[in-house]
């Protein structure tokens, strides 16, 4: 048996599942891959679908009694899988079950730690390529790395290391971002390779806005984690600056300090002391996962 196992999130999923179960299943059956899906409190028939699903030992299905979430389900999964590898691939059908062995071997072949099925950017209405662009910009300003689809739900990595930061992680859309990011800064080798993108069996997306808002401030969160003077230095250095700028012309006539000068200034220390608390937590933190 290869050493890999599906997760599938699915939540009210029952006008694609049945035909996306079916082929999935035959697919692991003919790979020797094992399938983990995650009812994640579905209000429709997803749950009776995947008990009527009898595929032996092969497929595990489990139920979450309340909607907690697209992280969640696939957190619950992990901590039931048992071999080397995972997958992540959604339910909606928009996954081509040919990638998942394409990303497998390239990860094999590259020893890579996680590889990012990456999706044409052109795809997807314009609204959602923009917030995509944004949240990709935000998280490149406070990070150093050069991938470009981070929030793919579609990933294959080692398990072990998943076991390990799916604490870090929220239960939220923002997993897929975040989990990327974690890997990232635990100087993992994260790759991506293109993959097809086929159009929704059924069912439409339930990304919108606040699902974007969600991960920008997961990504505040998860830097404030691994390297918070990334955010709290250049505010330091901001307002100094700003208090200095404002300040001079005043001292420069010999005004004296005005008020303003020193609000910015002492707003720009307390950032700088903030940012050594931040740095001093961080490091207690990071020691849970190292």
């Amino acid at each position: 048996m290869k050493d890999l196992t599906i997760i599938v999130p699915a939540f009210n999923e029952e006008g694609s599942l049945p035909t996306f179960l079916e082929d999935m299943c035959e697919y692991c059956g003919k790979n020797g891959y094992k399938l983990i899906v995650v009812n994640d409190g579905s209000s429709d028939t997803t749950g009776e679908i995947l008990d009527a699903a009898d595929q032996g030992d092969m497929l595990t299905v489990i139920h979450h009694k309340i909607n907690r979430g697209y992280g969640s389900a696939i957190k619950t999964a992990i901590e039931r899988v048992d071999t080397e590898f995972l997958i992540t691939v959604d339910a909606d059908g928009q996954h081509s079950l040919d990638d998942i062995g394409m990303l497998f071997n390239y990860l094999m072949v590259t020893d890579a730690d996680m590889v990012i099925g990456k999706r044409d950017s052109h795809q997807g209405s314009r609204y959602r390529r923009f917030g995509k662009f944004m949240i990709r910009s935000i998280a490149k300003l406070l990070m150093s790395f050069q991938i470009t689809d981070l929030n793919s739900g579609m990933k294959v990595y080692r398990s072990d290391l998943a076991k390990k930061y799916i604490r870090l992680c929220p239960d939220t859309m923002a997993y897929s971002d975040i989990i990327t990011l974690v890997f990232i800064n635990q100087k993992h080798l994260v790759l991506e390779k293109d993959i097809q993108i086929r159009s929704r069996i059924s069912g439409t997306s339930t990304i919108n806005t606040r699902t974007a808002l969600d991960t920008i401030l997961e990504i505040l969160n998860i830097v404030i984690l691994f390297n918070p003077n990334r955010i709290f230095l250049p505010l330091a250095i901001i307002f100094v600056l700003a208090g200095i700028i404002w300040g001079l012309p005043f001292l420069l006539r010999g005004e004296g300090v005005q008020a303003g000068t020193l609000l910015l200034t002492i707003t720009g220390i307390l950032f700088f002391l903030l940012g050594l608390l931040a740095e001093q937590l961080s490091l207690i933190r990071r020691s849970s996962v190292d």
